[in-house]
């Protein structure tokens, strides 16, 4: 993984909700109107990080009718565990 690559993952982790979400995502699958019920935020806001993280690929989305749900993406997970063991001797 190139450099930009990693600080584009620790940033998108770098806030307290994203990482909240992350942990809500571990469950399985959650749209995001279950979602929205964790948090004291307006729906705006939980869309601004749920595309940071969707952009950084630690999570993909779909949209079912007017609803979007959201997952954990295991392969970029797989990258980000790479990378950290990579940094060790």
């Amino acid at each position: 993984m190139d450099t930009a690559r990693a600080a584009a993952l620790f940033k998108a982790l770098g806030d307290e909700n994203r990482v909240r979400i992350m942990q809500l995502l571990q469950e399985g699958e959650k749209c995001a109107c279950k979602l929205l019920e964790e948090f004291h935020f307006s729906q705006p806001t939980l869309s601004h990080h749920m595309k940071i993280l969707v952009e950084a690929e630690l999570v993909h989305a779909r949209k079912v009718g007017k609803w979007m749900y959201y997952h954990i993406s295991p392969d970029c997970i797989g990258e980000v565990l790479f990378f950290i063991m990579s940094l060790t001797p």
